[in-house]
């Protein structure tokens, strides 16, 4: 299955084909520090602050129709509900959120 990084056409849905509103959300997104802050509190170990990161960007996520970050976050929220987090998912969800920064680029230079 190839991954789906910003979703445009889902997207734009969400804010019933308004470019305007879609890009200045996306342009946001791209400001965004919450995987910085999630991160860190998972070398922490401060789980719960985590759980709210992670809870926050797959929100965040879904809600722009980031497929492959969505699923990510979904999966490192339910570890860090149980208190657990494996490295790999770390990992995953890190170059993921990196691979969405790019796709945003694209799609800002295409209708930014």
């Amino acid at each position: 299955m190839v991954a789906v990084y910003v979703n445009q056409e889902e997207g734009l849905k969400r804010v019933m084909n308004n470019k305007k509103l879609y890009v200045k959300l996306l342009t946001k997104f791209k400001n965004e520090t919450n995987l910085t802050e999630l991160l860190r509190f998972i070398e922490e170990k401060d789980y719960e602050k985590a759980e709210t990161c992670a809870h926050t960007l797959k929100g965040l996520s879904g809600n722009l129709s980031f497929t492959a970050l969505y699923e990510k976050a979904t999966a490192l929220d339910a570890q860090l509900k149980n208190k657990v987090v494996d490295a790999d998912a770390v990992a995953d969800i890190t170059a993921c959120f990196n691979e969405t920064q790019k796709a945003i680029d694209e799609v800002l230079a295409i209708h930014g």
